[in-house]
């Protein structure tokens, strides 16, 4: 016999008389049909409990997830005369752990595409960065005239990596080109794209491209590509015949000059971000420079939580300790110890250059 809660189960009129054992494997899905079959039969004939779920598909085309359990009904004998069976709708319940196990799926493929992305960006970001460990040490052929330091100060906890670069060049007329900037976005086609803008920077200013004609063309390449992007950059010329730095920059914070134990932001020559305006036009400005002179270029955000303004003030309250330092890279030590913590949101890159002769 069926209760009234088997009927609703298996979506049968109450009406209609109760299917035998034979009759029900024809409300069970096909394919879980033997499984229903070796259930009964190990019980009927093994006198086996039993235990497992099976699929029924209901007059209306639905199809039900139940779960059954039963034992064996034995006679004096001892044979199995008879059988119960309670059978329980598990449908939402396997529909909620389907889900789980999807869900959880789900997020290991992405933690792991993240993973994969983060690595290649690093490994990418890294092989185009200059190589140098320490102090930066173009391979001057004469006497060294800066002393360079830099680096990378990461986003804390596995943050995805983002488009900062800083650049340090010895050129062919002997000038040496100072570059940071940063590519809006994060990831692998971020730091490619920043890979790709280095090495047009690098190239150009190998071929005696001034700063300010330099950012007009990266904004045209910018400009051109075909996935829209931004980008602010602050590129410089430093000639050492006349300690004069040559520089400009597209929506950049500005270089920080320190002397004398005080600091100050040098005056900005005009300059939009790179890729926001088409044939936008950029300035360019000098400054004369003299021995102990330290510069200090650094990419947006190298003081996490401030805004622009607040973040040189921040920078330039370090100008005590700038001036008690011996090199570019203890300069960079003090910078890393004061802005290198946990917290860190995005990351930053620092260039460091002090004047030596």
């Amino acid at each position: 016999s069926w209760s009234g809660e088997l009927y609703r189960i298996l979506g049968r009129d109450p009406a209609l008389p109760a299917l035998t054992l034979d009759e029900l494997p024809s409300l069970v899905v096909e394919e879980d049909r033997p499984k229903l079959t070796a259930m009964v039969t190990d019980c009927l004939i093994d006198g086996r409990p039993i235990d497992g779920e099976f699929r029924v598909r209901r007059p209306d085309g639905s199809v039900r997830s139940v779960h059954m359990m039963g034992e064996p009904v034995l006679g004096a004998d001892g044979g199995t005369v008879s059988m119960w069976a309670v059978l329980r709708d598990v449908s939402t319940l396997r529909r909620s752990r389907r889900t789980v196990r999807e869900t959880h799926d789900s997020l290991h493929r992405h933690r792991q595409r993240e993973q994969t992305e983060h690595r290649v960006a690093t490994e990418l970001q890294e092989a185009v960065l200059p190589p140098w460990r320490g102090s930066l040490r173009p391979p001057h052929q004469g006497p060294r005239t800066l002393d360079l330091a830099a680096h990378r100060l990461p986003a804390d906890g596995g943050a995805p990596i983002g488009g900062d670069w800083y650049d340090a060049l010895e050129l062919a007329d002997g000038e040496t080109l100072l570059s940071v900037g940063d590519l809006t976005g994060h990831g692998v086609a971020v730091a490619s794209g920043m890979a790709t803008l280095l090495g047009a920077m690098r190239g150009m200013a190998m071929a005696g491209t001034q700063p300010g004609q330099l950012l007009a063309l990266l904004n045209q390449l910018l400009d051109a590509t075909v996935q829209p992007a931004l980008g602010s950059a602050v590129c410089a010329r430093y000639r050492p015949a006349t300690r004069t730095l040559v520089w400009g920059q597209a929506g950049h914070p500005a270089p920080l000059l320190f002397r004398d134990g005080t600091g100050c932001a040098l005056d900005a020559p005009a300059g939009v971000l790179l890729g926001a305006t088409s044939g936008a036009g950029y300035g360019q400005a000098e400054v004369n420079l003299v021995p102990g002179d330290l510069l200090l270029l650094h990419t947006e955000g190298l003081v996490p939580g401030h805004s622009r303004t607040a973040a040189v003030d921040r920078l330039l309250g370090l100008a005590p300790r700038f001036d008690d330092a011996r090199s570019a890279q203890d300069c960079v030590r003090a910078l890393v110890e004061e802005f290198g913590g946990a917290g860190r949101l995005d990351d930053a890159c620092v260039l460091v250059a002090r004047v030596t002769a």
